[in-house]
């Protein structure tokens, strides 16, 4: 029991500037391993066209809405590459590959800015690994996760509308505590693996609903974001690889470019306005999700 109270002990004493450079390092690392994919490769394929160019505009819009809002990368970033003419494949593993950084980005902003709350941020990384390690590897050897989308669309759609109503309502408090964040992070892990995205609204939404501050919502949800993309990434590496490093990169620098911005927004947004902004990009989101799924 003396070792387990120690070990919690240490993980609530770890600082702010700990976290910072876990990111970091994590996000070096990983920029270590696709260099040395490069270098051992003899098919990477790569042009500066307008193609790549448009990349860049899609992960620059996605990330600037995940920045500011702590959520919806996934589905505008796929929904974009898709209408582009990116195939369903090379679309999703290309998402979340890029997401390692633009999380990873979007996280030390929000540190800087200081959008974070420490106490809930250590609650929902753990669990929110563990689901989304378990989300990955379904989805790469088991399931099918365009099964499951319609649902859990369906589940965002009415959530959306309940915290559109809060936020006419005005009903947050800075201080509140969370409850049930270890589970809401275990879901929203696993459902954002599977479904291509859904971090975000589930957890976000989730922490919304119970009245906490949005922009410590969205600076600690996005924070803890990047540790569960970085895990869950690893899974889809092993099983999948990379396909298209003009898609990845082009993500990434769009994204790493809007991060900063995301985060500055977050933390000067009227906090009622950015409720309600948020439930209507749940409700708009959702409901396109539910409408491509049935037609097809």
């Amino acid at each position: 029991m003396s070792t387990i109270k120690l070990l919690r002990h240490q993980i609530e004493n770890i600082s702010l500037k700990q976290i910072g450079w876990t990111i970091l390092t994590l996000n070096l690392a990983l920029i270590g391993y696709f260099l040395f994919i490069i270098l051992q490769s003899d098919e990477f394929l790569f042009a500066f066209d307008k193609t790549f160019y448009t990349f860049i505009a899609i992960g620059f819009c996605a990330q600037l809405i995940d920045g500011a809002l702590g959520m919806a990368y996934g589905a505008s970033s796929s929904s974009l590459l898709l209408h582009f003419g990116v195939s369903p494949k090379i679309a999703s593993a290309s998402v979340h590959m890029a997401e390692v950084f633009t999380t990873g980005v979007s996280g030390l902003a929000h540190l800087k800015f200081k959008n974070i709350d420490k106490k809930l941020l250590i609650k929902l990384v753990v669990p929110g690994v563990i689901g989304a390690v378990v989300g990955a590897y379904l989805l790469s050897a088991v399931l099918e996760g365009e099964v499951i989308k319609p649902y859990i669309s369906a589940y965002l759609l009415i959530l959306g509308v309940i915290i559109l109503l809060k936020g006419i309502r005005n009903n947050f408090n800075k201080h509140k505590r969370v409850k049930r964040a270890g589970l809401l992070a275990l879901l929203g892990g696993m459902f954002d693996a599977l479904g291509g995205g859904g971090w975000g609204p589930i957890v976000t939404s989730n922490i919304l609903n119970q009245g906490k501050d949005p922009r410590l919502t969205i600076g600690t949800v996005n924070t803890a974001e990047f540790f569960v993309t970085f895990f869950a990434t690893g899974i889809f590496l092993f099983y999948v690889g990379v396909d298209s490093w003009q898609v990845v990169l082009g993500l990434i620098i769009g994204g790493v470019m809007a991060a900063p911005f995301g985060a500055m927004v977050a933390s000067r947004i009227n906090k009622r306005l950015l409720m309600i902004v948020v439930s209507l990009v749940i409700i708009l989101t959702s409901g396109l999700n539910i409408y491509y799924s049935f037609n097809l």
